[in-house]
């Protein structure tokens, strides 16, 4: 809290000049509008930056706050000194009335820090009002307020501490206030009915300083209602952020927070799993092509988030993950099976055209699901699924390549991850892979690159250069040696595996020479 000092009111001070306020429908007085204050400390700032300028040769307008330099320095000491000790400060009424104490004077301040702006502000009925609170704001801005006594004592725990501790206490100083324009509006809300009427017009960031103030003054029934805005309003951007911060410490103040807290967190300790397999099951079963294209496009990203936050430490959704692949593998074989029947290329479109929609639909689903098990580097499984697959790859050879050929894009994206190393598995593993799916790839490239939006060729051929340069050098040999022979056949009909194959060169007819000259080397320095 800022600091505070109690002082008594000396007789014939100077008047401070008035603001327009806003006037309740009750007919009190409220607090000065927040354009008033705003507009006087932007004023004053800009005075502060032109240093050495003359002053201004004619008084400012009312709405503009600001006084004369000759009413500054009319100012009672009280305005501009400083209480010591608290003997200084708390003195009976009938010795102040004899002979009003004077605190010792603040030293004079440099002319750039002497333009302070004042402000006088009056709530309720300012005949009526029987106490003075002085704000000192850290901007270079006083406020004075006229208040009652038996109001502020009511709602403010803070200032009814005060009051208690001397009587009577005419006057009340605060120094280095943080906020003096949300101070000033959160004491003209203690003279306000309806306060969720006031609030209502007040955005996220503003609320969030009035809550700051009611909570430093004790003022509940302003930190209730500012929690009940903050419970009802939307949050946009990083207000969400902002609102959890400013509020999490009051869970043990009993202000009732916890509704505000369940918006971002559920009282469910377990792992989400059951809602993570309820969201893949509505993405992998959905027929609309653009929701669900943009739906996959959605959770892998929040899903790739999940996994940076965590730093892989643990994953929520593994078994998840390979249930979804399993079935939508299972439904594959099955239309697979339906489509290589014999006479069914003879059938109507009407027949057809839903077993080839659904090809490509479970193909696609199973390539989205690959993307997600490699990303969370969880797909050495799956690798070994997909290399057993002998039947669907039997029977993709019977099938129409316009049909198929999506298929190959979960065997293309295996290998990038492989290249990659998202994945690692056993060499068997690999071998198997290559061996039931590598063909099939080939047959499938030239749709794969017109057909495919995602398919990009130079990472795909990259990636598989990369896991035939895994195996053992024979077996490098027979691949690469076969992918020769369908290379210079078909040419870009085929991925270009020249690098691989330059690497397998180096290694088969360069390297012995190199070794066998370097053991050469190392005999000769032996013997000599």
């Amino acid at each position: 809290m800022a600091d505070f000092r109690v002082r008594r009111l000396e007789t014939g001070q100077t008047k401070i000049r008035n603001v327009p306020i806003a006037v309740t429908p009750e007919g009190f007085w409220c607090c000065p509008s927040p354009a008033v204050l705003q507009k006087t400390l932007k004023n004053h700032n800009q005075q502060n930056k032109q240093k050495g300028s003359p002053p201004p040769s004619k008084a400012p307008s009312v709405q503009k706050a600001a006084i004369l330099p000759t009413e500054k320095r009319q100012l009672p000491n009280q305005l501009r000194s400083r209480v010591v000790s608290d003997e200084q400060r708390c003195v009976t009424a009938d010795a102040s009335a004899a002979s009003p104490t004077k605190a010792p004077e603040r030293p004079p301040k440099p002319n750039g820090e002497n333009q302070q702006r004042k402000i006088c502000v009056g709530f309720g009925q300012p005949e009526t009002s029987d106490l003075k609170v002085l704000l000192f704001g850290k901007e270079g801005i006083a406020v004075k307020m006229s208040v009652h006594r038996n109001i502020i004592a009511e709602h403010s725990r803070f200032f009814a501490d005060k009051l208690s501790r001397q009587s009577p206490v005419p006057y009340i100083e605060i120094m280095n206030c943080e906020d003096v324009e949300i101070y000033v509006e959160t004491v003209g809300l203690m003279y306000c009915k309806e306060m969720k009427h006031r609030l209502i017009k007040q955005s996220v960031p503003r609320v969030l300083r009035i809550l700051r103030v009611a909570e430093s003054l004790g003022y509940r029934s302003c930190v209730k209602s500012c929690l009940d805005y903050l419970e009802a309003v939307p949050w946009v951007g990083e207000e969400e952020e902002n609102v959890v911060k400013s509020i999490r410490h009051l869970l043990n103040d009993n202000y009732g927070i916890s509704p505000i807290l369940k918006r971002v967190a559920s009282d469910i300790t377990n792992p989400p799993n059951d809602t993570l397999a309820h969201i893949l099951e509505l993405v992998l079963k959905s027929n609309e092509d653009r929701g669900r294209r943009e739906m996959k496009s959605l959770v892998l990203k929040l899903l790739k988030e999940n996994n940076l936050w965590t730093n892989g430490s643990t994953d929520i959704c593994i078994e998840t993950l390979y249930s979804s692949c399993r079935n939508c593998l299972d439904s594959l074989l099955a239309v697979f099976r339906q489509a290589s029947e014999p006479g069914f290329a003879e059938r109507s479109l009407e027949i057809k055209d839903p077993v080839v929609r659904q090809i490509a639909l479970e193909a696609d689903n199973l390539v989205w699901l690959v993307e997600i098990l490699a990303d969370r580097h969880i797909a050495d499984e799956f690798a070994v699924i997909w290399a057993s697959q002998n039947e669907l790859a039997e029977l993709h050879s019977k099938l129409p390549i316009m049909s198929r050929h999506l298929i190959s894009c979960i065997t293309a994206r295996l290998f990038v991850a492989i290249g990659k190393g998202e994945m690692l598995p056993s060499k068997d593993t690999r071998q198997l892979l290559l061996h039931v799916w590598l063909q099939p790839l080939i047959d499938d490239y030239s749709w794969l690159q017109h057909g495919c939006r995602s398919f990009d060729r130079k990472v795909v051929e990259e990636g598989i250069g990369r896991t035939i340069l895994t195996l053992p050098l024979e077996d490098q040999q027979n691949i690469l040696l076969s992918w020769l022979g369908s290379f210079l056949k078909v040419g870009d009909n085929c991925p270009n595996l020249q690098r691989a194959f330059e690497v397998w060169w180096r290694r088969t007819f360069i390297r012995p020479y190199v070794e066998q000259q370097g053991n050469l080397a190392q005999s000769d320095s032996k013997l000599t």
